[in-house]
């Protein structure tokens, strides 16, 4: 499978441009709030860079709080344009765990 998203080749870390790219998609809509963040392995392959690079990029939306990371359920799309706390969906329930609630720190490589 080729990549789908091409970064430029200019000077720079790729992971910030990859970080840069996602958040664009993000402001436009293409990837909606709430909704899961594509998966480290599929973002990889998406952008053809390596896993590591996937979740350095991740790792700096979290750090932008752009997105949030629910430890066994994935990484969130933040919604930024509301000012009240928004629920993300956290199970199966529907309970939601909002964003402001937590602090925003890399749970998922914590075991």
């Amino acid at each position: 499978m080729s990549a789908r998203y091409q970064l430029d080749d200019s000077l720079g870390y790729v992971y910030k441009k990859m970080a840069e790219h996602l958040e664009l998609r993000i402001d436009s809509g293409e990837l909606q709030p709430q909704s899961p963040l594509p998966a480290e392995r599929r973002l990889a392959l998406e952008y053809g860079v390596s896993l590591g690079t996937a979740r350095r990029a991740t790792e700096l939306l979290r750090e932008r709080k752009l997105v949030v990371t629910l430890r066994s359920k994935g990484t969130f799309i933040v919604d930024r344009r509301k000012t009240t706390a928004q629920p993300v969906k956290a199970n199966a329930d529907n309970r939601g765990v909002t964003a402001e609630s937590l602090d925003h720190r890399d749970v998922s490589d914590n075991s």
